[in-house]
């Protein structure tokens, strides 16, 4: 990892799915180049990641840090 890289860490699992990528998005538009956001998941985010792709091409970076069976864990970084 970057010594300049600051991770936020969102463990989504508690919240009620309706909820989750208002937070996400939230939490996104205060992240400076650079930062992360590292969120923990029941299931895999692929609905999340197809929504990066259409709203935030180029502007970030997505990895997979666990693929389940029971957790999923993304890395999402902030590039520009």
């Amino acid at each position: 990892m970057n010594e300049k890289e600051q991770i936020i860490e969102l463990d989504l699992r508690p919240m009620p799915p309706f909820e989750r990528h208002e937070k996400i998005f939230e939490i996104w538009e205060g992240l400076k180049p650079g930062q992360v956001l590292k969120i923990i998941n029941d299931h895999d985010p692929k609905p999340l990641h197809y929504q990066f792709e259409a709203e935030q091409t180029g502007k970030y970076e997505w990895e997979y840090v666990q693929k389940g069976p029971k957790d999923w864990i993304v890395k999402i970084k902030r590039v520009k």
